[in-house]
């Protein structure tokens, strides 16, 4: 729970300065934040956790 809140706001804060220097438009942001949240909601959901559980269990490792 830690890790996928950490990620959370870790994304959030590249994705406020992306937006802040111009790189990324408010709108693109929005559609990226709407296809993640209905992705969460998918099959895929579980796949992509255990994906990113696993990639921070080898950079914890390091």
């Amino acid at each position: 729970m830690a890790v996928s809140i950490s990620a959370v706001v870790l994304l959030g804060i590249v994705v406020f300065v992306l937006i802040r220097s111009g790189y990324v438009r408010l709108g693109p942001a929005l559609a990226c934040a709407g296809f993640g949240f209905f992705l969460a909601s998918t099959g895929a959901a579980p796949a992509i956790t255990s994906a990113v559980s696993t990639v921070t269990g080898w950079l914890s490792s390091i």
